[in-house]
């Protein structure tokens, strides 16, 4: 059994959206092989963006923030969803990252050197999201924005392995709707 957090980095709360239905999959692949599931859905989420590097540092953290903070803690495996928009995170997506990944908790100035990351021991999986084709955005555009989440936030903060899977061309019908469903079901059985 695998301890996961979800985090559903959509952040149109319409249930209809295509993100949405993926981490309900994930969940249901998750739960039906045993594992520890808890999710967070940003959109729901009420939190002030950050404008200055005092308040990324000094300000207090919100309870909310904080309560997903410990779910982080207690989690052994990230599983994050979001769509490709203009190029990258969701704006609202992003901010709620940078809420959570403080200094202190998720990794620690030091002073010589890069940070200390104090998020260790946690897996992630990366889903995304475009209408892009997949290969077009992994090929011609190097997959950008993917590469920098993963290796400037999550593997900065100690996550790691960090494993990504790309879904695009999102309203190509339903066919391969189903079957990236499916997909994605399965890598929640396996906590991958």
């Amino acid at each position: 059994m695998t301890r996961i957090l979800l985090l559903d980095g959509h952040p149109d709360p319409d249930p209809a959206r295509y993100g949405h239905a993926l981490v309900d999959a994930y969940a249901e692949g998750a739960v039906g092989a045993a594992h520890e599931v808890r999710r967070v859905r940003i959109a729901d989420l009420d939190f002030p963006i950050l404008r200055t590097q005092a308040e990324y540092r000094e300000e207090p953290v919100l309870p909310v923030i904080e309560a997903i903070q410990r779910d982080l803690l207690w989690t052994e495996h990230v599983a994050i969803f979001y769509p490709l928009w203009l190029g990258d995170v969701p704006a609202w997506f992003k901010a709620f990252l940078e809420q959570l990944l403080r200094p202190d908790f998720a990794f620690r100035y030091v002073k010589q050197g890069f940070p200390e990351p104090l998020l260790q021991g946690r897996s992630a999986r990366v889903v995304v999201t475009m209408q892009t084709p997949a290969p077009v955005y992994s090929w011609l555009y190097r997959a950008h924005s993917l590469k920098s989440l993963e290796r400037n936030i999550l593997r900065f903060c100690g996550l790691g392995p960090v494993r990504h899977k790309i879904i695009g061309s999102v309203d190509g019908g339903w066919t391969p709707r189903k079957r990236y469903l499916e997909e994605v079901a399965e890598l929640g059985a396996a906590a991958r």
